[in-house]
């Protein structure tokens, strides 16, 4: 039987890794542990034992070049991703920080937790080094490959936006996607990341389906506009010990943020799978550790393999789409330390402009400003919310194209109090000629309107503004606060730019071919759950079970199978398992494949068929025929259904009716 071949490719990470050769000198004959970020106190961050997270300074990027980047491609690989670019917030107190510094902007370094513009000018300056050390590094690639005859591609792997913002992280990010040496990226979203605490209406909790979904938007926002390949990633499990109960919920949820996506059809399904296969994490409710359940790993595979299948749809989810909140890099710079007083817990300025929104139903988008040099960027925005609380505009760009969008029509809705201690950093709105103590100014300027104290809402050419005067973390952190915010989005939508009915619901739902993906939010009003219409099978259940209808309610999602819209409902198929099938042949009535899953596992699967059965044989690679089968059949959806033990070696199912 033949093998399945697969491409080796390479992943390495870019801030911090298993380098000790370079750390402890024997590449160059110098120790350069000292290259690690360093804290106020003096402490160097490590990511592990002789592994600092480095500055990316002039030898590490030659180290990263020659030492590892020349070696992968000189060994035949053609496809790297480097990981993570991430320099803490905490960090930039250490020697070579203050080096680049004095290169970077001319004068001495100035400690960030002084001020304001310290914070915000070593933020900026972490950001550039990432920017270079990958452009560096991908145009070496890209270069080096091309004297091979090789054509290099070059991935970033990365936190979201949203996630380094809360985590307290600098990354290039966005800055990334317009690079020639960069083709695309992977998404590092999940329960991890997710779980992070979110304020919404008063309360403080896990709200892992949301933060997943603002999250992956957030990766697509980055990316759509420059045509960047996009791979989404989902973890089964996290880094930190929890138990499989958990892990299964959080699992689907974040699971089910990214299907509703339909134009990303590119995953990652699991980094690390010996740690999923191999160590025992607790039961719920139990001290007690053992290898992943049965029931978990059928799921989970079920789940990555209905991915294979899993088309790019047009299709958009449910809700008006036209709706989107501006975001920067900038995010990044205004974290870490607190000055003057002013915090943002949580990064609650960012929830509080999608949270009220996402609540409700809305598929909010985020927009990146990075991007809005590309007209597809706001080609279908309607209503753009911006606040300046959290982060800044990165140059004069920024509103010379709002403003041209808002005069051709857009509506946007300004939310901030201007108050924040960032708003008057050294940087282009107040130097250079410019004298604005914050850069709204600048844009209100370009916009041709004046506020007024008590007036909110302004006309500009074709198009209206709004400037709600409170900072968007007051629509999250208290409860009953984000009922202005979000009938201004309304009026905005209805109203000025007649984009038609902002409804409201608790549910989102997308169908991707005959897959069925829905999310149905708690913390709503509207408490009902989502029913679908079968005959559906249930991928989140084990079993795979076929049912009449399926009902979601508020905190659940769902994946389903939809019989229905199966395109030839004639040809025998199997449509959900937990196993890869292969070598599939169909000879009259007979249809027959093989099977092939981890060992220690049990398959489940539903095979559609033209007829109930006459004859049933499961067999194993030796061709020994396996005794404890289970089948059933359903006639509702002409499905069959099969249990047995998997084996990577392969299991042949011969079916015929």
């Amino acid at each position: 039987m033949a093998r399945p071949c697969y491409q080796t490719q390479f992943m390495t990470g870019i801030a911090w890794g298993s380098y000790e050769d370079y750390f402890l000198g024997k590449w160059d004959g110098i120790n350069h542990l000292g290259v690690g970020q360093v804290t106020q106190k003096g402490d160097t961050i490590f990511h592990g034992r002789n592994m600092p997270y480095v500055v990316p300074v002039k030898s590490f990027i030659e180290y990263m070049k020659t030492a590892i980047i020349k070696r992968v491609i000189d060994a035949g690989i053609t496809t790297i991703f480097l990981e993570e670019p991430e320099f803490w917030a905490r960090a930039g107190y250490s020697a070579p920080f203050k080096e680049e510094w004095q290169k970077y902007y001319g004068f001495p370094w100035r400690p960030q937790h002084e001020s304001p513009e310290n914070t915000y000018l070593s933020s900026k300056l972490k950001y550039h080094l990432y920017y270079e050390a990958i452009k560096e590094a991908s145009n070496y690639a890209k270069a080096y490959g091309k004297s091979k005859g090789k054509d290099i591609k070059v991935f970033i792997a990365t936190h979201s936006l949203v996630n380094y913002s809360s985590w307290k992280i600098v990354s290039p990010e966005a800055s990334l996607a317009s690079l020639p040496g960069i083709d695309g990226y992977i998404a590092q979203v999940w329960t991890g990341t997710s779980r992070e605490p979110t304020y919404f209406n008063g309360k403080e909790k896990e709200r892992v389906f949301e933060n997943a979904f603002l999250e992956y938007g957030s990766m697509v926002s980055m990316t759509a506009p420059t045509g960047r390949k996009m791979y989404f990633l989902t973890d089964p499990i996290e880094d930190w010990p929890r138990d499989w109960a958990d892990y299964k919920k959080n699992y689907q949820a974040t699971f089910t943020a990214k299907l509703l996506y339909p134009m990303v059809d590119n995953y990652e399904v699991m980094p690390w799978p010996e740690r999923i296969y191999t160590r025992p994490y607790k039961l719920a409710n139990s001290n007690e550790k053992v290898l992943i359940p049965q029931y978990y790993s059928t799921q989970m595979q079920i789940m990555v393999n209905a991915l294979n299948s899993m088309p790019l749809s047009a299709n958009r989810v449910s809700g008006e789409n036209g709706i989107g909140v501006l975001m920067s890099n900038s995010l990044m710079f205004q974290r870490f330390p607190t000055h003057n007083g002013f915090e943002d817990p949580q990064f609650s300025n960012f929830y509080g402009q999608t949270l009220p929104l996402l609540k409700r139903g809305v598929p909010v988008q985020t927009v990146h400003m990075e991007n809005l040099r590309y007209a597809a960027t706001l080609k279908n925005i309607k209503v753009l919310v911006v606040s300046y609380s959290n982060m800044k505009p990165v140059s004069a760009d920024v509103h010379t194209a709002l403003a041209k969008w808002v005069k051709q029509g857009g509506v946007l809705i300004y939310c901030g109090r201007d108050d924040d201690p960032y708003q008057s950093v050294m940087d282009w709105w107040d130097t250079k000629g410019n004298n604005f103590k914050a850069p709204s100014e600048h844009l209100f300027k370009l916009l041709g309107i004046q506020p007024q104290a008590g007036k909110e809402q302004y006309k500009a050419g074709k198009g209206t503004v709004y400037i709600l005067r409170e900072n968007p973390k007051e629509y999250a952190m208290a409860a009953n606060a984000d009922g202005k915010f979000v009938n201004i989005v309304k009026q905005g939508y209805e109203k000025d730019a007649k984009a038609g009915s902002l409804t409201f619901k608790n549910s989102l739902y997308v169908a991707r071919g005959p897959y069925d993906v829905v999310s149905v939010m708690d913390e709503n009003s509207d408490t009902k759950p989502y029913t679908i219409k079968g005959p559906v099978v249930d991928l989140f259940d084990p079993q795979l079970p076929v049912l009449s209808e399926k009902v979601i309610n508020p905190g659940e999602q769902a994946l389903l199978y939809n019989i229905n819209r199966v395109s030839d409902k004639k040809r025998p198929q199997v449509i959900a398992a937990a196993a890869r099938a292969y070598n599939e042949n169909i000879q009259g009535n007979n249809y027959s494949f093989v099977v092939k899953s981890p060992v220690k596992t049990l398959n489940s699967m539903r095979v559609l068929l033209p007829a109930k059965p006459k004859a049933t044989k499961v067999t194993d690679s030796k061709g020994q025929e396996q005794s404890d089968v289970k089948t059933s059949w359903d006639a509702s959806s002409n499905t069959l259904y099969l249990g047995f033990a998997n084996s990577p070696d392969g299991i042949k199912v011969d079916l015929s009716w």
